[in-house]
């Protein structure tokens, strides 16, 4: 369903803005600090909510807040190059 909205480009410090209506936001899920993707098509702007992808807090968070390993794990001596490695350190 297709949504027509007039909107007024006004000053906005050294840039110029518009204002998005609270039932524009309501219909399209936008909420404050959404970030959105601007397409500009010929005479045409499009605004589309942009993908927003997690952080590997917010992932971690899914599975228990836990980011690594649980404990070392001992993989014992260095063989072939990993001897010459181990005698570096």
């Amino acid at each position: 369903m297709a949504e027509t909205l007039t909107a007024h480009v006004r000053p906005w410090g050294n840039s110029h803005g518009i204002r998005i209506s609270k039932e524009m936001m309501r219909i399209m899920d936008i909420h404050p600090n959404d970030a959105l993707q601007i397409v500009v098509n010929g005479d045409s702007i499009i605004l589309k909510k942009a993908v927003q992808r997690k952080s590997l807090q917010e992932y971690a968070a899914d599975f228990g807040g836990s980011l690594g390993p649980y404990e070392e794990f001992d993989w014992g001596d260095g063989i072939g190059i990993g001897r010459w490695l181990d005698a570096e350190n």
